[in-house]
């Protein structure tokens, strides 16, 4: 058995490099503003049926990029989520990440209410009164808030990241923001997770900075 000696910076380079090999023998081709997305979960993830699954509502990548630009927060449901973006990143454009699910007021009022955290959480994210991006990895009930609180007319998101992990109402509440008019990029099916949502995140930062540079 023998192993490649590759320097540490050139790993990240030569996995993508292998990812866009493979997706191109599996006949797999996608937009050039959608492949650093595609890439990057399937690097986080080494899992290639997320070529088949990831989808995009039509601009959403231009108008996340436009709104991180101009300094939109993000809120996540996890606080693994919240680890995996790149903070500083985000920060250099005058936003910030924010995941309410440990404070004490969320746990008190979803207690008292007989609700989820997650539920809780998008409701005082969406009194944050800044543009924001929602990056759901874990909770399909912060889905199916977002959506009521869509509709309602008390929020407007500037992207639903929603790849929530599951068995119950995950499949259901990703194709329920898929009906929503905001722009969203969703995993259908089962698959996703707090690393998807990071990952998500990440390569449009990545691709922002890219275009700043």
């Amino acid at each position: 058995m023998s192993f490649e000696i590759i320097k540490p910076m050139e790993i990240e380079k030569e996995s993508f490099r292998i990812i866009e090999k493979e997706l191109e023998q599996m006949g797999k081709s996608f937009p050039k503003e959608i492949m650093p997305t595609v890439q990057r979960v399937i690097h986080t993830t080494a899992d290639f049926e997320y070529a088949d699954t990831l989808t995009f509502s039509i601009d959403c990548i231009q108008k996340a990029k436009k709104a991180i630009m101009e300094g939109a927060h993000i809120v996540t449901d996890t606080n693994m989520t919240l680890s995996g973006i790149n903070k500083k990143m985000l920060q250099k454009f005058g936003g910030d990440v924010h995941c309410f699910m440990a404070d004490e007021d969320v746990a008190k009022e979803a207690k008292e209410r007989e609700v989820t955290r997650a539920i809780v959480s998008m409701e005082k994210a969406a009194k944050l009164g800044v543009p924001t991006i929602f990056a759901i990895g874990n909770a399909p009930t912060a889905l199916i808030r977002l959506k009521e609180l869509i509709d309602d007319g008390e929020l407007k998101p500037e992207l639903i990241i929603g790849v929530p992990v599951g068995f119950v109402n995950v499949v259901e509440a990703k194709e329920l923001i898929m009906e929503s008019d905001v722009p969203y990029i969703v995993n259908r099916g089962r698959k996703g997770g707090s690393t998807v949502a990071a990952a998500i995140c990440n390569s449009l930062l990545y691709s922002v900075s890219e275009r700043e540079l």
